[in-house]
């Protein structure tokens, strides 16, 4: 029952707040103050006496009201005390006329007088059509000029129209208005542009119009149906007087008659508003306009529920007071109601509970800084060494790159013995390798790229997007990655002997590249990078194929490395024009001239690795004569003259196999050629190397020729030709399934 008796004196109460409100005065005694459902507070009124003065005159015609201005009356939607009206303006319209090849145009013009003007940041510019330009011109006393310029554009040749209907330029485009306005044209202009008469006869009039920020959404269909008659609502501010202080010093033009009022100026352009002080509400024009709110009859007030009462006072404000045996504020957020008794005790406790509050909240704060300002810098770092760009990237090509772990620093610190010089493997042009072991023990190689400019971020991303992609025995696995330090780091699988460089040039190396091995790691290299350039989602270039970027793990076995210059060529194109990039002496010349990146620069580097496998002799040496500093140059008229012998690795000569010797040869000449059209595929290198190691893994032709012979046949001019075929004739036997396993093994991966 007390429940039902509480719920019900609310409800009077509310009432009678409401019932309160609404005799609020908002108008002159006797005037009239509503036209239609738009209610008409003073200054403004339907007739002199009812209005301030002539400015602030509304005409109500058939329950609607206008606002006089120079050029056409404007219907009134809202009118606000706080210095705003909401207007409705109609659609400037621009349409051709296929049949006579005829463009009509209208358009609207404003003067609105002093106390009146269109804000600039509320308002917005739309525009729709096909290649259609909308025109805000403000006009001065003196010449017009553009204040505001948007273009929607559209042609049959281009796209459907979009699907997310979003006003960005096509159909439909809207910019701010960028000053104030008082006294303005507002029209719409079509653009021809050339083969425009199919759009004209799709889309054949254009519309311009200022709204309201938020009140119109595009949608294809409203242009589809759209009137020439619509019109929409717009934002326009309005003020009495100039300044607060010249209207206070002449008080009787001084607007703001309330006692209980206070006034504003306006915050853009001349004048001010007034307003009800705080505590009251109404109108602040009127002499009684302003009228006390009843904080505690509405429920507006803090006071301790249940435990003070609260009283209201007629200045504005209430008072919280507590019951008998009870002392303080009363308020939620002040002392509250205390018995006295005990108040002394519960205010130094909470006072010690205050103190200690603050004490831990500073400590709370202090840590939260320090964990936001950590936070922070591992998102500035991650922005710095590229990870948006690997978002970027991971989409464009599908989304299916995952990275195996993400590594955080302190795991690779760890591992690394905080990148002790101890565990350094190596360094290069683009960053330093360390020998670092995880948890698990598992070694791996981690590397810490040089970061010096935004240029070195995309080779870096680019080598992470290219290795998520690879799968392949013969390429260096990546296993992680860490973004959060001042450099990107990558993680690899640790390959622990060395590069083929190594062992072909410094005599401390222990292993000793025989023949078979030169033979198993060309053929290794080749299978790896015929499948980059066929076997993957897209042809991948690695563009620095050399010696020192070849691995050898334990069992000897190759792995191509180093893809922080490669680049994927779209399925639809064969060549990419970039920056040249590699490293001299296996630069493709066709490229270095061109800047056009094929499949066939790789094979060319390939080449010149072949060279170095067959004579031992480094890629471009200047203790070399000038007409033998190019391996390549030297290799090919070497092989034209005949003198192959001269220039074969006297490690090996003994040992290999002549007429291998002549195909690998062979094969590196064809590589080298300086056209890349004459070059074989990498594809076909890998299937006539895989056929000469298979020969020579199975015995299954053994060449034993006397020195004479072996000097001879070495002298012999190599063919011209290049064929898959070649390999069939001279090394695989008739009827054997060799040529679907070299097949299986250029596409397979592992």
């Amino acid at each position: 029952m007390r429940v039902r008796l509480k719920q019900l004196l609310l409800v009077v109460l509310l009432a009678a707040a409401a019932a309160a409100a609404k005799t609020q005065p908002m108008s002159k005694p006797n005037c009239i103050t509503k036209c239609g459902n738009v209610t008409i507070p003073f200054p403004f009124g339907l007739t002199k006496l009812c209005s301030l003065n002539t400015s602030f005159l509304i005409t109500c015609n058939h329950n609607i009201p206008f606002l006089k201005t120079f050029h056409q009356d404007v219907r009134m939607l809202n009118i606000s005390l706080d210095g705003q009206l909401d207007v409705s303006l109609p659609v400037a319209t621009s349409c051709f006329n296929n049949k006579t090849d005829e463009l009509k145009n209208d358009f609207w013009s404003y003067k609105f007088y002093t106390p009146f003007h269109l804000p600039s940041k509320q308002n917005k510019l739309t525009v729709l059509g096909a290649n259609t330009a909308g025109v805000v011109e403000a006009v001065d006393s003196t010449f017009e000029y553009a204040t505001c310029l948007c273009v929607s554009v559209y042609s049959s040749m281009m796209d459907e129209p979009p699907h997310d209907e979003s006003c960005s330029g096509r159909f439909c485009c809207e910019t701010p208005i960028r000053q104030r306005l008082s006294e303005f044209d507002i029209y719409s202009l079509h653009i021809s542009i050339n083969n425009m008469n199919k759009t004209f006869q799709s889309y054949p009039c254009g519309y311009a119009f200022l709204v309201k920020e938020g009140a119109y959404n595009f949608s294809m269909a409203n242009l589809r149906n759209f009137h020439s008659s619509s019109t929409f609502p717009a934002v326009m501010d309005w003020a009495v007087g100039n300044t607060c202080l010249d209207a206070k010093n002449n008080a009787s033009s001084y607007a703001c008659k309330s006692n209980h009022g206070e006034c504003d100026n306006a915050k853009e352009g001349p004048g001010y508003h007034c307003k009800c002080s705080r505590g009251f509400r109404g109108n602040a024009y009127l002499h009684d306009g302003c009228v006390d709110v009843d904080e505690c009859a509405e429920g507006l007030h803090d006071c301790l529920k249940g435990r003070s009462t609260c009283s209201n006072s007629p200045t504005g404000s209430y008072s919280c007071s507590c019951p008998k045996g009870y002392e303080g504020d009363g308020k939620n957020n002040g002392t509250g109601c205390l018995r006295k008794s005990n108040s002394k005790i519960i205010i130094a406790f909470s006072v010690s509970g205050s103190i200690l509050a603050l004490v831990g909240g500073t400590l709370y704060v202090y840590c939260a800084l320090k964990k936001r300002k950590l936070n922070k810098l591992k998102e500035h770092f991650f922005e710095l060494n590229g990870g948006l760009l690997l978002q970027q990237q991971i989409g464009r090509y599908g989304g299916s790159s995952e990275m195996t772990k993400i590594f955080t620093v302190e795991e690779l610190k760890e591992a690394t013995s905080n990148f002790n010089e101890d565990m350094v493997l190596g360094e290069g042009g683009q960053g330093t390798v360390y020998k670092g072991i995880l948890p698990d023990n598992r070694i791996v190689a981690i590397k810490m790229s040089k970061i010096s400019n935004p240029n070195q971020i995309e080779h870096f991303i680019n080598e992470v997007i290219l290795l998520c992609q690879i799968n392949h025995r013969n390429v260096v696995k990546l296993l992680g990655c860490c973004l959060e330090t001042e450099v990107p780091l990558l993680v690899y699988e640790f390959v622990p002997n060395g590069t083929v460089y190594d062992h072909l040039y410094d005599q401390s190396q222990f292993l000793r590249l025989t023949w078979k091995r030169r033979l198993q790691i060309a053929t290794q290299t080749a299978g790896a990078l015929a499948y980059l350039h066929s076997a993957t989602n897209a042809p991948i270039v690695h563009r620095d194929v050399k010696t020192s970027n070849i691995l050898l793990d334990h069992n000897f076995t190759a792995k191509v490395s180093d893809f922080g210059a490669s680049r994927i060529i779209p399925v639809d194109r064969t060549e990419l024009t970039t920056l040249v990039l590699g490293t001299l002496g296996y630069l493709d010349p066709e490229y270095f001239h061109s800047s056009q990146l094929t499949e066939k620069s790789d094979v060319y580097s390939f080449g010149v690795v072949l060279a170095e496998l067959l004579t031992g002799k480094k890629a471009l040496s200047f203790e070399r004569p000038d007409a033998h500093r190019n391996l390549a140059v030297h290799f090919h008229s070497s092989m034209n003259e005949g003198q192959l012998l001269n220039i074969v690795d006297s490690r090996i000569i003994d040992e290999a196999n002549v007429e291998q010797l002549m195909d690998v040869a062979n094969i590196a000449s064809h590589c080298l050629r300086l056209k890349g059209e004459e070059r074989p595929t990498m594809r076909e290198v890998a299937i006539e190397l895989e056929g000469i190691n298979i020969v020579e893994k199975h015995q299954w032709e053994k060449v034993n020729l006397s020195s004479e012979e072996t000097e001879n046949l070495l002298k012999a001019i190599p063919s011209s030709s290049f064929s898959i075929d070649g390999v069939n004739r001279r090394s695989i036997p008739s009827g054997s399934d060799i040529s679907n396993r070299i097949s299986l093994s250029l596409t397979s991966g592992r």
